[in-house]
């Protein structure tokens, strides 16, 4: 692996504290792959042989159940993703494919585990891990119990515009399709979704956005800090 991406994953939070012949170990056994789009990477039921690190590209986490499919997640750099199933050898409870060409860096779980005993601070990294996987969890749960489509779709639209620093310009990343499996919706709902907005503060043309009456779209999506906030101490004003 080259010296500079191996320079960006030991930036990760998860192993920014492990030691250097740890981490030397962990790289000896990872390797970096492209994977073009559509690629699956996990499926559900199997049991992991690697932790996964998006380092490019996005990755969509997907359930499927009695013919029925949803997004569960969208992953872009830099980031690990399945991370309790890795070290827990247990079976995903989850399936994953790649949505554009992606960069992925697959550790053997093998090594994992071997760094989890050995290296207290990669550990203590792991247990952090998990504790953010488990409030976005949270935080997702009640964004589906506590809103409707179109205050899901506000709050989306709204996080989405402040993530891409575009000040009330920005474009989907998502296919529309993707977007309403990840809001738990139809493509049908979505569309009227976005008919509701375009009559509170949104203009729309495809998938450029652009945020025209600040206001009335906040207060359609009633925004709630304890579900559409960020748990990262780094960036206190991300609220």
């Amino acid at each position: 692996m080259r010296a500079e991406k191996l320079a960006v994953v030991r930036r990760l939070p998860l192993f920014a504290a492990i030691s250097a012949p740890g981490f030397d170990r962990l790289a000896a056994n990872a390797y970096l792959q492209m994977f073009p789009p559509a690629t699956v990477l996990l499926e559900t039921g199997h049991r992991p042989d690697f932790l996964h690190v998006v380092i490019e590209g996005a990755v969509e986490l997907y359930a499927e159940s009695h013919g029925r499919e949803c997004s569960m997640a969208i992953l872009e750099p830099v980031t690990t993703f399945v991370t309790a199933a890795a070290v827990q050898e247990n079976p995903y409870l989850m399936s994953g494919r790649t949505i554009t060409q992606s960069n992925i860096l697959l550790i053997p779980v093998e090594a994992i585990r071997e760094a989890v005993a050995t290296e207290p601070g990669f550990a203590s990294a792991i247990i952090a891990e998990l504790a953010r996987g488990y409030r976005l969890m949270v935080r997702t749960l009640k964004n589906f119990k506590l809103r409707n489509t179109v205050e899901r779709l506000a709050n989306y639209l709204l996080v989405e515009e402040r993530r891409q620093g575009s000040g009330g310009q920005f474009r989907l990343t998502l296919e529309k399709r993707v977007l309403a499996s990840l809001l738990g919706c139809t493509p049908e709902n979505l569309s009227r979704a976005f008919a509701t907005l375009r009559a509170n503060g949104v203009e729309i043309a495809g998938a450029d956005m652009v945020i025209t009456d600040r206001a009335q779209l906040t207060k359609i999506a009633n925004p709630d800090d304890f579900i559409d906030g960020w748990d990262d101490p780094a960036e206190p004003d991300r609220k």
